[in-house]
């Protein structure tokens, strides 16, 4: 069987970029062959989000304390609050074959590409800076304050665009789909994969005399 690869899939907020991961998920929810790894947090809840589904929320102190531990895989702090990778949770995934995408900014980028230099980055921009603010204004969920801070950090976060793999534009929700699952599905025939795949295959095909 497969090691599963690694994704680091990045965005300004808004972008789109957790949208697209689970409607990927969505299309490949029979063969169970992808997961988004659960963050920690300590945000307050959004409307409609669960513990345990959406993220692992928990107070500073505990944050704290499983940074201690060395629990976190990568962790970073944004827009005031911590976020944080179970190192166990994804390594568990990967090696059960499991193709695993992180959901994090650059900073959390950075540090897992120092722990794993073969994870894959992608990083997905939106059209135009009049969309993403659009796109912020439309969700509901932030003040116009809130709003003008992300608008800020997003030209922060965008710059860091040359760090990863693949370059993604979200101007068409559904196109942009399609290239994220052929990058996706396109990374599982390296030779590296599908020697791992295929092993026994390979073993037979070469021991024809």
């Amino acid at each position: 069987m497969r090691r599963g690869n690694l994704f680091i899939v990045s965005a300004p907020s808004g972008a789109g970029k957790s949208s697209l991961i689970k409607a990927l998920l969505e299309r490949h929810s029979v063969d169970k062959s992808m997961a988004v790894s659960i963050s920690h947090t300590t945000r307050n809840k959004r409307p409609g989000e669960q513990h345990g589904v959406h993220y692992h929320f928990v107070t500073v102190d505990d944050f704290k304390d499983l940074i201690e531990q060395g629990a976190f895989f990568e962790w970073a702090e944004v827009f005031d609050n911590f976020y944080g990778t179970s190192r166990l949770a994804v390594e568990e995934q990967l090696e059960n074959g499991i193709d695993v995408f992180l959901d994090i900014d650059w900073q959390g980028a950075r540090q897992v590409r120092l722990m794993m230099p073969q994870a894959i980055g992608i990083f997905i921009m939106p059209p135009s800076t009049e969309e993403l603010e659009k796109r912020l204004i439309g969700r509901g969920q932030d003040s116009s304050e809130t709003i003008a801070k992300r608008m800020h950090e997003a030209v922060s976060e965008m710059s860091h665009f040359d760090e990863y793999d693949y370059l993604l534009i979200n101007d068409d929700f559904e196109i942009t789909l399609d290239r994220l699952r052929a990058v996706v599905l396109s990374a599982r025939q390296t030779l590296e994969n599908q020697r791992q795949a295929n092993a026994a295959l390979l073993d037979a095909l070469l021991a024809v005399k």
